[in-house]
């Protein structure tokens, strides 16, 4: 019965933080509004990749070991924030190219979708905070490892479903229809939100990470 309640008590603000607008939600929406329906389920599996990643690093310690060494924090959200202005100022400064009904771009592809989504998750601090102060506080020595991995592939799977669906909307026909001209000003609406969550992100970089 306490597993039970461990699971609803951390996966109910998960949920909520998931479905929450951030870089991952920007980068699945720019990847199947730009690229097509194959590239935002890519770009949804690199984000749930990793967020995969962050969910078992802090459930192996990742928390203990920010907590103990805040420059490493600091690296992390400085980094992070730095490589989020980046990639808006590449979207922003970005050539247009058309798009036809189906959602995928006119010429050659840019980049690798995956990757790109799990770059974003990757250097979002905000998840390796939420995880680190949600997962990590939530398990003892106590907590079997059957529990641990249920609530990894629970958060896989969640992020999944939720992303699938974005971008199964996001780049399905009657959408790009009816943005397939603004197809450049949704690049550029990408890069400033990038831009302005990086630029957050540094702000609050002197902020320590607490359990």
């Amino acid at each position: 019965m306490g597993e039970i309640v461990v699971l609803i008590s951390v996966f109910a603000i998960f949920i909520p933080a998931l479905m929450l607008p951030g870089p991952d939600f920007v980068a699945v929406v720019r990847s199947s509004m730009t690229k097509g329906t194959t590239a935002g389920l890519l770009t949804t599996l690199g984000v749930s990749i990793g967020l995969g990643l962050y969910a078992s690093l802090s459930l192996l310690g990742l928390s203990a070991i920010l907590v103990e060494y805040q420059w490493l924090a600091w690296t992390v959200r400085v980094l992070g924030g730095c490589y989020l202005i980046y990639l808006g100022i590449r979207l922003i400064f970005a050539k247009p190219q058309l798009v036809n009904v189906n959602g995928a771009t006119a010429g050659k592809p840019h980049g690798n979708p995956l990757l790109f989504g799990f770059l974003v998750t990757l250097t979002n601090p905000k998840a390796v905070v939420l995880f680190t102060s949600v997962f990590a506080t939530a398990v003892t020595e106590a907590t079997p490892l059957w529990l641990m991995g249920l609530m990894i592939a629970l958060v896989v799977t969640a992020s999944l479903i939720w992303y699938a669906i974005v971008s199964l909307f996001m780049s399905s026909s009657p959408v790009i229809k009816r943005f397939r001209n603004a197809q450049h000003w949704i690049e550029r609406a990408a890069g400033v939100c990038f831009v302005a969550i990086g630029g957050r992100i540094l702000a609050d970089s002197r902020n320590p990470v607490t359990p």
